[in-house]
């Protein structure tokens, strides 16, 4: 049996033997970018006023819709659809019969009947392509008719010529026309017959398709205020409900919606048509709507059966046979999202066999992106958790991040700078880091700004108005870079930064919901319960998104618990009844993961620093400096057992240690002053003169032990063009604009250790007659030292992870202290150990089987 409207779900996925949910419906014609942002937010304010009855005059409604179009509010009606008012129109209209151009919806008949309405046909001709003759039209009316037309019309999708139109309803004063235009919105450049409208005219709108709220229901009619006035005494009272109501308040008022639905519907309707005209036995009408009518010309297949093939794929369409005028060949199917309309097609190249030339899409990764409800969530390390145990199960994985905000960089082999972050995933990926992995990364300079690095390379210095104003935008690099993974990967998996739900943000937004819409990628949302409010967060991240971000969401991940999984069965159903969503796992609190940290903030908050053993332990002195960059340097000598590594952010917090490391900065300038400002830079000098303490300084540290640092281009201080440093070695640093970055092999002269890092800065310093204390295997100076080595600063980033070259250090740490030196590495700085746990314990924790059918994986 044909149904006789499309969009039946439920019934659909019975016969599909699926869910309601899995099914992709092209039988209805609704917007395929769905309801826009504002309708959520409008619903759910809404909800504390269901204690009362609507509006039954929906005064606020039919005022913004005068507003928006121009007719009185006396001409103006609202229903629970415009399906209502059309049934309604009969009976106030003394009509003798009604006039149907056929094909047409089917309601136009029934109601007319329902009306006690005779109805004639007028039958539009096939070999005319269904296009309605006004002439013919005229030719065929009576002065007391009433005339049912579709503008555009359903199912063919053509318009008529507005003018025309109203030329004929000049023709026949005492003819009565019904406009509806459902489906006008989806058009661009033809007027509405409310401009201008004739007083014999009447015209019905839809919210429903357009604004996509089918199940919600709400349409309006314009008309003379007579009819308007009797349609009023027949509705039924609180006909449209006040969710309705405000949902039709703001959708009159979103007019970028609308241009972008009309834009997008025109650009998938012309590449969906192309496509479909290219297949043997199939004809394709052009319209002007949301869909395409299509008759099938072949033997051995019609419509029916068609029909039924694509449904066991998932795929509904809708039969057109019910329509007069046409018959079990044709089908209309709407246009929606290039993804549904690229599956649509291949599951359309199944049902016909090898024969027809379809699209068949390039071979491309799967995708999964993990998002958090805020910063320090846990998405670097799932993220280099799920590379690590896609490799293991013989995926070819790369990680992938859009935009990273840090000043924790790496240096790839082609001297590219990236974020740290991807560098250590795609270690656990068992692959080289590649700056595509990470083509936007952002290293903050002061409260205000950022260098903007794209593709490796640093373009600028920029606010963030600026680099919203950028061209090219970085989103275009960032699509471009993603594509080329995902053509040579198995799979890839995205990380988003921060939290997708800044409203002030989102709009702008290049590496959370925008780029999974991009990427068409499922999205898992992962928190940290044991900062609290996971739950809540959860529910108020997905409050925020459009149906679009939400549709995306495949479930939760929750991060960091400690205790007995049981007792978050209560607050899992609550979240899987309020958002639809499952959560997926449950990660554990993994105290020490052995994983280099995405940025700063684990290492200002002090959950990077060491206990120290209870004796024959040195003490090296982190300066916590406000711009700190490349902390992970330190990470090494934190697994060392001798070792204690003691982050410092005040003179008091000093003590007297064996060592005192400067790190790196991306403001120099402003980190000197710091120093200063707090006695540090009094206290390191202290230090540096009682003889028992070394002073290291690792790039924007080691510039600071010199005597002079100037910045004439104002790379990262615009306001100062040269500072006095601390002045413990005599070299003078001075920044230039080109930033000097590589892979480099070095040789530790002191101990003919070697060494391997990367340098990544825009300071030259001049070694002077300064004793050199790090050679790179180019004859380059990259290292200076001072008092025989007590005092020491290199570019060199990295260089505690030589395993040899950290005992050494250790041990005449330990020497100058009067303790033996152990003589032997007792530590490996080793990632794979570590990558392997933290697979082992996600694997546990969440499920698998579940994230690889999300992936479409299995």
């Amino acid at each position: 049996m044909i149904e006789k409207h499309g969009g039946n779900i439920f019934k659909l996925a019975q016969k599909a033997g699926r869910r309601p949910e899995d099914i992709c419906d092209f039988s209805a014609n609704i917007n395929p970018l769905g309801s826009p942002e504002a309708m959520r937010r409008v619903i759910i304010s809404g909800i504390s006023s269901l204690v009362h009855y609507p509006d039954p005059d929906c005064v606020g409604l039919i005022q913004a819709f005068a507003k928006r179009y121009g007719p009185a509010p006396e001409e103006i009606i609202a229903g629970n659809g415009s399906t209502e008012i059309l049934y309604l129109l009969p009976r106030v209209i003394g009509a003798s019969r009604a006039v149907v151009p056929v094909p047409s919806y089917a309601d136009y008949t029934t109601a007319a009947r329902l009306g006690n309405l005779p109805v004639e046909k007028f039958p539009l001709q096939e070999e005319n392509g269904f296009a309605l003759d006004l002439a013919a039209l005229a030719g065929a009316l009576r002065p007391s008719d009433l005339v049912i037309l579709g503008q555009p019309n359903n199912p063919t999708g053509l318009l008529c010529d507005p003018d025309g139109l109203r030329n004929l309803a000049a023709i026949f004063p005492q003819t009565t026309f019904v406009m509806d235009e459902s489906f006008l919105a989806f058009t661009a450049g033809t007027q509405s017959l409310i401009i201008d409208r004739p007083s014999n005219v009447i015209v019905l709108m839809s919210l429903t398709k357009f604004f996509a709220i089918p199940g919600l229901r709400l349409g309006l009619a314009v008309a003379e205020r007579e009819i308007i006035a009797g349609l009023q005494k027949i509705l039924p009272p609180w006909s449209v409900n006040a969710l309705a109501q405000a949902v039709g308040v703001a959708a009159m008022q979103d007019m970028d919606f609308a241009a972008r639905s009309r834009n997008f519907v025109a650009q998938e309707r012309r590449w969906l048509q192309e496509k479909l005209e290219n297949i043997p036995g199939l004809k394709v009408y052009p319209g002007c709507a949301n869909f395409l009518l299509v008759r099938i010309n072949r033997s051995d297949l019609d419509a029916p059966k068609l029909a039924a093939a694509l449904l066991s794929d998932g795929i509904a369409i809708r039969i057109c046979g019910n329509f007069d005028g046409l018959d079990h060949h044709y089908f209309r199917m709407a246009v929606r999202t290039r993804e549904d309309n690229q599956r649509f097609l291949a599951a359309l190249g199944s049902a016909l066999g090898e024969k027809a030339k379809l699209h068949h899409p390039k071979k491309r990764a799967k995708t999964l992106m993990i998002q958090g409800t805020g910063s320090s969530a846990g998405k670097s390390v799932l993220v280099s958790a799920l590379c690590r145990i896609l490799l293991q199960d013989g995926y070819r994985v790369a990680p992938f991040k859009a935009q990273n905000m840090s000043l924790n960089s790496f240096v790839t082999r082609d001297g590219r700078e990236m974020g740290r972050a991807q560098a250590v995933q795609a270690l656990a990926a068992k692959i080289d880091p590649d700056v595509r992995m990470n083509p936007v990364l952002l290293k903050p300079s002061g409260n205000m700004g950022s260098q903007v690095i794209i593709r490796g390379k640093p373009v600028g210095q920029m606010d963030f108005r600026n680099y919203l104003a950028f061209r090219p935008h970085p989103f275009d690099a960032v699509k471009e870079d993603f594509d080329l993974l995902c053509s040579e990967y198995d799979a890839v998996i995205l990380e988003g930064a921060g939290s997708p739900a800044e409203i002030n943000l989102k709009k702008n937004d290049i590496v959370n919901m925008n780029m999974a819409l991009y990427a068409r990628s499922p999205v898992l949302l992962a928190g940290d319960i044991d900062r609290g409010g996971v739950y809540a967060s959860f529910i108020g991240t997905m409050e925020v998104f459009s149906e679009a971000e939400r549709k995306l969401v495949a479930g939760f991940l929750v991060n960091r618990f400690r205790g007995d999984i049981t007792f978050l069965a209560a607050a899992h159903e609550f979240l899987e009844v309020w958002t639809g969503r499952k959560v997926l796992g449950v990660i554990p609190y993994l105290s020490r993961l052995d994983l280099p940290e995405e940025d700063s903030v684990a290492f200002k908050e002090g959950l990077n620093e060491a206990s120290a053993p209870a004796e024959n332990a040195v003490v090296v002195a982190v300066i916590d400096l406000p711009h700190i960059s490349n902390f992970t340097d330190f990470d090494a000598l934190r697994i060392e057992p001798d070792v204690c590594v003691k982050v410092v952010r005040s003179v008091e917090d000093t003590g007297n240690p064996d060592a005192v490391i400067l790190p790196g900065s991306k403001n120099v300038m402003a980190d000197l002053t710091f120093l200063k400002e707090t006695g540090l830079a009094r206290k390191i000098l202290e230090l540096a003169g009682n003889g028992k303490t070394e002073i290291i300084g690792i790039c924007g540290g080691f510039q600071m032990l010199g005597s002079l640092i100037a910045d004439p281009a104002g790379i990262e201080s615009p306001r100062e063009s040269a500072r006095e440093a601390l002045g413990l070695l005599p070299v003078v640093t001075r920044l230039f604009p080109e930033k000097i970055l590589r892979r480099i092999k070095a040789k530790h002269l002191p101990s003919g250790l070697d060494l391997y890092g990367y340098e990544i800065h825009h300071g030259r310093t001049a070694a002077g007659n300064l004793q050199p204390c790090i050679r790179t295997d180019q004859g380059d100076i990259i290292g200076l030292e001072a008092k025989e080595g007590r005092i020491w600063g290199t570019y060199l980033h990295g260089l505690f992870d030589a395993d040899a070259f950290r005992r050494w250090l250790i041990d005449r740490l330990r020497l100058r202290r009067g303790w033996p030196a152990c003589g032997e590495i007792r530590a490996v700085y080793d990632l794979e150990p570590a990558f392997e746990r933290l697979a082992a314990a996600v694997r546990e924790s969440v499920n698998m089987k579940v994230i690889y059918k999300i992936m479409g994986l299995l």
